[in-house]
């Protein structure tokens, strides 16, 4: 899930027609991805009555559109921060800032996620070509950011493997497992991603002291 976390989606320096046309453009993808539609640049600006040459000078690809309408949907998450030093803390904040939102949005992300998949088959059978990936990574630094705490008392390999671990419960795709696949609501849902993370916090904690 690049631009940095603390970048605005954005530019807080346009101003003017500018501004309010690739604004339209934004609120236009995420109204249709919401509604579970994957659109591609055209698409928005037909619906958006933009021009199609209009729409690709703000995104020249559906990678970028669609990476510019998931910063937009994360919002506050790209800039979370916890003042907590615990380890199981801060995942737990993160946890309990972020799968609301990733809820809120789920439509939106799991479009997202179907484009990723999509691009992935056609890489695989040689059919992308030079279309620009839709890359995914913000999930990375959150899941990096509160873990700091054990940065220099775990192993390299440990840390990035408690990291990794995490990264499997958290984003959309637990929902997709547990709301989509075992139907728990959403409060069963984050219960069990949470009860999931402090288990790997503290295992990876009690393994290294081992």
């Amino acid at each position: 899930m690049g631009i940095s976390r603390q970048q605005a989606v954005t530019d807080d320096s346009e101003r003017g027609p500018r501004a309010r046309t690739k604004r339209l453009m934004l609120e236009t993808a995420t109204r249709l991805m919401q509604a579970g539609v994957t659109p591609s640049v055209s698409e928005v600006a037909e619906a958006a009555e933009v021009s199609r040459a209009t729409a690709y000078r703000y995104f020249p690809s559906q990678a970028a559109l669609v990476q510019a309408v998931v910063d937009e949907g994360l919002g506050p998450i790209l800039t979370w921060q916890s003042s907590s030093a615990d380890p199981g803390r801060r995942v737990a904040d993160l946890f309990d800032a972020a799968m609301p939102r990733i809820e809120a949005f789920e439509a939106t992300f799991k479009a997202a996620l179907k484009l990723s998949l999509d691009q992935w088959a056609r890489r695989q059978a040689g059919t992308l070509g030079g279309e620009p990936a839709f890359t995914r990574g913000h999930r990375i630094a959150l899941l990096k950011d509160a873990l700091a705490p054990l940065e220099n008392s775990l192993p390299p390999d440990e840390f990035s493997r408690l990291a990794q671990a995490l990264s499997l419960i958290f984003g959309v795709e637990v929902l997709v497992v547990l709301k989509d696949i075992w139907g728990l609501d959403s409060r069963e849902t984050m219960s069990v991603a949470q009860w999931a993370a402090g288990a790997l916090v503290r295992a990876a904690i009690a393994d290294s002291e081992t």
